[in-house]
This record gives C-alpha cells, structure tokens and sequence, in this order.
C-alpha cells in the first residue's frame, strides 16, 4: 500500500500498518510525541490500523487537532478521578473544547476544594500510565452494559442511536467510557492540566431536562504553557463584566427581583444615559430619523397578525390565559408592529418615503433561566430599534446606509476590530418555521450578499439563523471567555407589509406594498455596556466615563478652591466630583486610579494662588499645572470628539 505524507513523500508497505508504527517508521522521536493521525482528511487514533493506500499526517501537540485529543483524553481521566472520589456521581458527556474540555455529572455542585481534590487522584491516574484501549458492542448489548453500571445518561445516548450501530467504548484499566474517541495510547501522555472552574448545565442543554454539574478543564504538552493560559486567565476574569462592572459599581442583581433583571447603578445608568442621547442625536440629526414612543404591551391579536404568536409565543411574557380572558395581552419583545402602525395612521406617497422611524425600546423576552449572563443575556432589555419603510428601488441604498451606520457607531466605540459579519438565511428544510415563499427568501438573500459583498466585508454565512419573516445581518462580537452574542442587526424585510395591509400611493395613484428594514444601529444598551466593560476593563473613553474628572485638594484649606474648580467644570458640562476627605494626597491619588478615573486635578496652594490646576491622568500620567481655562478647553475637545486616547504610562 502506497502511503502519501504531508509533505508529500510516500511510504509503501507490504502489509497492515497501524498509524503507530507508520509513526515509529517514519522517527522513533515522532512516535514519542504523535497523538492521532489525520487520514484521508478524518482524524483517528494512532492504534488505527491503516490497510490501503492514503493520504497521512501524524499529528503532534503542536496541531490543534493534536491538542484536542490531549484534552478529551484529560476529560476521560477526570470523570475516573470523579468515580473514584465520588461513586454516586453519574456520568454524562465530556468532550473537547477550543480551550480545553468539559465533563457533565450529575452530582451535587462542586466546590474548588473538590476541584483540588479531583486534580490530585487525576494526577496518580496519569502516573499509572493506564492504557486507553478501544472496544465496540452492539446497541442492545452496549444499553445493557451501561445499564449495569447505573449509567442512565449513557443509556440514553446509546438508545439515540441507530439500531444497527456499533457502539464504541475506551478503557482505561478498570474505568470504562462510552466514546467514538479518538484518545491518546496512554494517560502518560498528558503532560500539564488544570481543572478551572465548575457551574450548572441543563442536560442537553435543555432547561426541561435535569440540571448536571460540569467541571471546566485546560491541558497542553508543556507546563509553561499551562501556566501562560492560566496567566490569561486570570487576565479575563478581571476584564469579566460581571466582576468588575460590580466592583465599579456600575450594576448588580437581586434574586427577589429575578434572573435576567439586572439593576443599573448611578454610574451605569449615567452610561448608558451617555449612549443614548449619543444615538438618538445622531439619528434624528444625521441619519434622517423620527423618533416614535409606543407601549410595552399589546394585545395577543397584535401578534397574531404579525405571525409572533406562531413563531415566538414560547418567547414572550404573556399576561392572562386565552381560554379563559376575554383579552389577553403579551409585553412587547420587538417594536416593528407598534412602529407599523404608527405608518398606517397617515397615508403617504411615494415622495414620503423613505421613513426612518426610531425607538429607544424597552423589550421584554423569556429565555431560558440557564441562559441568563450578567447584561449581555437578560430577560428585560433597552434596544436602538429602528424600522424604515422604503420603495422597492430604495432598498438597496438604504440598507448600505443601515450598514454605513452600524460601522460608524461601533468605529466610534472601538470595537470595530472585534466584530464579525453574518449573512443569518432561512432553513429551506423546515419551511413550517418562517412565512413567505422560497423565491422570495432566495432573492433577499442574494440581494443581502451581494451589498456584503460590494462593500467588501468578510462575512460567512449561517443556514437557520434568520427571523421569521426575514434573512438579515447580524453583526457579532465574542465576550473575554469566547462566547459569541449579536451586537447589531439589520433584517431585509419583504413580507409582513402584507401582513399589516400597509401601502403608499405610487406616481400611478396605485396602491403598493413598501419594503421595511428592521435595525438597530447599536443593539441592546446593556449588552453594549457589557462589552465596553470587557473592552477597555473598565477603563472607558473619556467621554463615556461615569466620572470624567475628579479633584483633589491637598488638604481642607483648598476645598473651596476645589468647590469653585468644581462648579466650573459642571458648567462646561463635565462629569466632576471632589474628593474632600482628610486622607493623605498620596492615598487619594491611588484611590482614584483604582476608580479609573480618566483625570485628576490636584489642587493646593501655588495653584489656588496662580488659578492654576496639576493634571493627573491615565493616559500620560503626571502632566502638570495647568489653567482651568487650558485644562477645560482640551477635555472639551476630547469629549466632543469622542476621543478614544492610548495610554503611554504604566500604573
């Protein structure tokens, strides 16, 4: 059999090699550190027997794939540890992922104290060097098996399966797992790992099913860089919005009040305060926007005749029982009908169009409780919504400007490095889930595409992601642990015109159906303020900033120079405190920069004396004395501006 490498030589062989020996064949140092083996484009186990001709790499650490075999192996030895410390645990899945793997129990929650413990009995199960061997059963057979070992989860998995499978289990001395692999040879193989952390996880993912206990792990080849992920680690967790977007104070949660139901403090609240008037003055000045105020509810016939009762009722709160209430009524998850509506209630021509409606919208959605996550997944939410109703020959151009915008806010924010651009189609296999015919939902799509296209923006493309009624652009961003949310969408909407019977009168005095885009030109102000914690941690723009500047009179006999620096600054529309306790400056200094205060004047006798203030900042550190008048006239320009200044100084 004629074997093709990776680089392209060939091995022949006269007989049935395993991808081990291949290995050893090729370098006895490449068998030493091989993983798996990639054949004819499939990755499978070294122990592998390779009987024809094909095309073979063998994978090391050092490629991803290798290195996920080194996890999955480290999660089969972690469910050992688990069995053998506690007996009662049951298990449930544990595979690789992106940054490392995952094991499910059902158990009671474990505690970073079981977590050690659990590393400790992994690391004697790595030194037996346990071979992990591969075996199959049929499907009753395998029930049966895992039956025996009062494995349910595993039953379950296993009846899932076709009839006619065979199921496939790994070994490791006297702990059996059920698994299609591939694993290492041998748990000597794992070289650097670390169990990070545990929470709850729906089984399945499903908040029906039971909630399971899942132990978060890491593995790599080589202990420096173990502890260089670590390091990371330890890096986002500080940059994580819910940690520190409660020590800054600028959120919190209460369980009486509920999941998903977050409470902005003063100094988020005057964020967020800051973000909205920017958008709305940006759209109502620049982009051509009427800005609408609707209810938070609306009766359930509302969202018969916009298709939400079919496709979304599971999703939304609902206010009485339609069996037994004359009107039920249902708090609004989107604002299209309403705004709709509004439209309907003033004919308009041709000439009228386009209209650009826009709506600061309070929305209301249930997810799931395993769903909810600080602000970036909540069931109460504020949202830049917009709908423009458009002729057919403007639906292009306006969509490029919905687009243009979107750019624009996040080019303003700073995130638009960390963005990525999906084209969100329908699923033509099950057409019961969207309204529409499927030449209608091809042409959008295509129409959406090739706007993606002309304007040159990388995007993929993602089948089942689209609205009911219509396919859109999503724009996405991940959080520090990876996980990815939409920021922004703008949907291409050419069907619920008809739903709502709304027209314009054309040049012909004929009635026609408009096109509407559904938008947000920011997306969901708490989500966005979750990102911009996570962004900057907690070190926003200046003009962002809860508190811009903050004074500091060296001692009581300045604080009513202090008090008028103060004043002046608020006239001028800056966000100024002063610190006038009787701490030593030195100690007033550190706590202000913990705070993350952009800047700080420090005020004394020689600048009482010349009306001069000392400029602290973060950006530049000490930048000396200067006028009020000086000082105001450039944070002035920053903020109007919106500034976003790189600091040269280290803390």
């Amino acid at each position: 059999m004629r074997i093709m490498l990776k680089d392209g030589s060939v091995k022949e062989y006269g007989q049935p090699m395993s991808a081990y020996e291949i290995a050893a064949d090729i370098s006895e140092g490449l068998a030493r550190v091989a993983c798996a083996a990639w054949v004819d484009g499939k990755v499978v186990d070294l122990r592998t027997v390779i009987d024809k001709d094909c095309e073979l790499s063998i994978l090391t650490a050092n490629d991803q794939e290798g290195l996920r075999v080194i996890r999955h192996t480290a999660s089969h030895v972690l469910a050992e540890a688990v069995k053998r410390l506690f007996p009662e645990a049951k298990l449930a899945i544990g595979p690789s992922i992106d940054t490392g793997y995952y094991y499910d129990f059902e158990h009671a929650p474990f505690s970073r104290e079981d977590l050690d413990k659990l590393e400790g009995e992994m690391k004697k199960i790595i030194k037996e060097g346990r071979k992990l061997e591969k075996f199959t059963l049929p499907r009753e057979e395998a029930i049966k098996f895992m039956e025996e070992k009062k494995e349910p989860y595993k039953v379950e998995l296993i009846r899932d399966l076709p009839e006619d499978a065979e199921i496939s289990f790994y070994s490791q001395g006297d702990f059996v797992d059920l698994c299609a692999g591939p694993h290492l040879m041998s748990t000597k193989g794992i070289k650097a790992f670390k169990l990070t952390s545990s929470s709850g996880a729906y089984w399945r993912g499903k908040s029906e099913n039971a909630m399971l206990q899942r132990i978060y792990g890491t593995a790599f080849n080589k202990k420096e860089e173990l502890a260089e992920y670590l390091e990371y680690l330890d890096n986002i967790k500080n940059r994580d919005h819910n940690k520190l977007g409660r020590e800054m104070e600028l959120f919190t949660t209460v369980d009486v009040i509920g999941q998903g139901l977050p409470l902005l403090m003063p100094k988020g609240t005057k964020m967020v305060q800051t973000l909205q008037r920017w958008i709305e003055d940006l759209e109502d000045n620049e982009w051509g926007y009427v800005r609408t105020k609707t209810p938070l509810m609306a009766k359930s016939d509302l969202y018969k005749i916009s298709g939400h009762w079919d496709h979304y009722k599971d999703g939304m709160f609902v206010l009485g029982d339609e069996d037994k209430d004359k009107e039920v009524f249902a708090l609004r998850p989107m604002t299209c009908p309403f705004q709709y509506y509004v439209y309907k209630a003033t004919q308009h021509s041709y000439r009228d169009l386009p209209i650009r409606y826009g709506e600061t919208s309070t929305l209301f959605r249930n997810e799931d409780s395993g769903e909810m996550h600080g602000l970036t997944r909540v069931r109460q939410f504020t949202i830049s919504e917009g709908h423009l109703i458009v002729r057919p020959d403007q639906m292009v151009e306006e969509f490029k400007g919905c687009i243009a915008l979107a750019k624009h806010v996040m080019t303003t924010l700073g995130l638009q490095d960390d963005i990525t651009w999906h084209l969100s189609k329908w699923d033509p296999d099950n057409k019961e889930k969207y309204i529409g015919e499927p030449e209608v939902w091809n042409q959008t799509e295509q129409h959406i595409r090739d706007i993606l296209v002309e304007l040159e923006l990388p995007f993929t493309e993602e089948a089942g992601e689209a609205a009911f009624y219509g396919p859109k652009v999503d724009i996405n961003a991940k959080n520090v642990y990876g996980k990815e949310d939409t920021m922004i969408t703008i949907q291409w909407d050419a069907l619920l015109a008809e739903q709502f019977d709304m027209y314009y009168i054309d040049q012909n005095g004929d009635k026609v159906r408009p096109y509407i885009i559904h938008r947000t030109s920011m997306g969901c102000y708490e989500r966005t303020l979750a990102w911009l914690i996570e962004k900057y941690a907690g070190k926003f723009p200046t003009w962002l900033c809860p508190e811009q500047v903050r004074i500091l009179p060296i001692s009581e006999k300045y604080a009513e120079y202090a008090s008028k620096v103060e004043k002046e600054l608020k006239k001028n529309g800056i966000l100024a405190t002063t610190d006038n306790r009787s701490e030593k400056i030195g100690y007033k200094i550190r706590e202000t920069r913990i705070a993350k205060v952009p800047y700080m004047l420090v005020v004394g006798e020689k600048e009482e004396a010349a009306g001069l203030v000392s400029v602290r900042s973060r950006f530049e550190g000490d930048e000396g004395q200067k006028t009020l008048e000086e000082f105001i006239s450039r944070i002035c320009e920053e903020i109007r501006t919106k500034e976003i200044r790189r600091e040269t100084v280290s803390e």
